[in-house]
C-alpha cells in the first residue's frame, strides 16, 4: 500500500514529466477525474472514467501541447487519511507556439482506502494565463527556484517574474 502524499507524487511526476505508464501506481483502475474549468484559455473534458483515460487526457494529449511543466501543489503535504485538498499552481510553455502558461487552481483528492491509490480527482483551473514568448524564461527559472513539487505558501511569491498577470496569481495563492 502506498500513501495518497506518494499517489500524488506520482502523478506530478507523471504529468510533468510526460510519463503516461506512472498513472496505473498513482490511481485505481476505475479511478474518476472530473474537472472544473473557469476559463476559457484552455479545455478538458468535464469527467473521464478510468486509470487509462485519466493518462491518456492528462498526460499523453496534455504533453502534445505543452512542455516544460512545473506543477505545484501549495502548502504542506497530507498526513494520513483518505482525503486531501490543496490549492495548485502550473508554469509551462506550448509547443506550437512557445508562448508561456500560467494558471491555478484546487485539486480535491480521495484515496481508496485499501491501496492509497487516487479513486477520484476532482481538478478546478480557476485561472489559465497566456502570455508573449519572452515571458518564459522569467516564469521557469522562477518555477525551477520553487520548492517541487510540494511548495509552501509564502514561498510562492519568490523571485517571481514583476508580469501583471503574474502578480495577479500570487495574490489569489496568498
Amino acid at each position: 500500500m502506498i500513501t495518497l502524499q506518494k499517489s500524488i507524487e506520482i502523478y506530478i511526476r507523471a504529468k510533468d514529466g510526460n510519463r503516461p505508464f506512472l498513472i496505473t501506481d498513482a490511481f485505481t483502475a476505475d479511478a474518476e477525474l472530473t474537472m472544473q474549468v473557469n476559463t476559457s484559455e484552455i479545455s478538458f473534458p468535464a469527467t473521464v472514467k478510468g486509470a487509462k483515460a485519466i493518462s491518456t487526457v492528462l498526460v499523453s494529449e496534455f504533453a502534445q501541447r505543452y512542455e516544460n511543466v512545473y506543477t505545484f501543489c501549495i502548502g504542506d503535504p497530507p498526513a494520513a487519511g483518505s482525503s486531501f485538498s490543496c490549492d495548485w499552481l502550473v508554469c509551462m510553455s506550448e509547443k506550437s507556439t512557445g508562448l508561456a502558461r500560467v494558471g491555478f487552481g484546487r485539486y480535491d483528492w480521495l484515496a481508496a482506502e485499501n491501496s492509497g491509490q487516487v479513486r477520484q480527482l476532482r481538478i478546478t483551473i480557476e485561472e489559465m494565463t497566456t502570455l508573449p514568448q519572452d515571458a518564459v524564461e522569467p516564469i521557469l527559472r522562477w518555477a525551477d527556484a520553487l520548492p517541487y513539487p510540494w511548495c509552501p505558501r509564502e514561498q510562492v511569491g519568490g523571485r517571481a517574474p514583476e508580469i501583471p498577470a503574474i502578480d495577479r496569481i500570487r495574490a489569489a495563492l496568498a
